[in-house]
Order: C-alpha cells, then sequence, then structure tokens
C-alpha cells in the first residue's frame, strides 16, 4: 500500500487525480462516505476521470458521459463498453493507502 493523501485533501463528493509510481489514479470519495480509487482514464475516451462528476458509487466522464461504477469499475452508462482497473483503498489514520495491484483484475 502507498500512502496518497490525506481524508481531508478529499471533499466527499470530489475526486482528485494522484500520480502514483507513474500510474495515474483518481481518488474519490464517495457520496456514501467511502474513499474509492480508480484508473484516472476513461475506457471510452484517453480523459480524465477525475475531472468528471461523483454521483453515489459512480464516476461520469466528463467528455461522454460514461458512468463507472467505483466498486467494480464497470461501465454504467455508454458510450463505455470497458471496465476502468479499481485499487483497493485503506485508510490509517485520516490518510488514504492505495495498492496498485486491480481488486477487480482488470489491467489497463
Amino acid at each position: 500500500m502507498i500512502k496518497i493523501c490525506s481524508t481531508e485533501d478529499v471533499s466527499k463528493g470530489t475526486a482528485i487525480s494522484a500520480d502514483v509510481d507513474g500510474t495515474q489514479i483518481a481518488i474519490v470519495h464517495g457520496e456514501d462516505d467511502n474513499f474509492y480509487a480508480v484508473y484516472d482514464e476513461c475506457s471510452h475516451a484517453a480523459v480524465a476521470l477525475s475531472e468528471g462528476e461523483v454521483d453515489g458509487c459512480t464516476l461520469e466522464c466528463w467528455l461522454h458521459g460514461s458512468r463507472f461504477d467505483l466498486r467494480t469499475g464497470e461501465p454504467t452508462g455508454l458510450p463505455a463498453t470497458e471496465p476502468v482497473p479499481v485499487y483497493p483503498v485503506e485508510v490509517r489514520d485520516g490518510d488514504i493507502y492505495v495498492s496498485l495491484t486491480p481488486s477487480n483484475g482488470v489491467t489497463r
């Protein structure tokens, strides 16, 4: 697990982008109050998901409106049809840690 940032750095309902050993990760504070980490690139178009909108447990790509489930990486709205990698997150003492081994088996 790699320390990314403080939980205070990611307001509820928002996402930030982090470079984790050369991999761009979107750290998301879901509306369910959990923290999620997904690969920070839409599987449909090469744009940053961290710039999209958080809605419940989904992240919407700002360019074409594809939505991804933050828990599974699966697309829940077109035009994306391929999932994005999802990374395990741990919160310890107010800090967010991420593993670079995708929990959903999807590689970028």
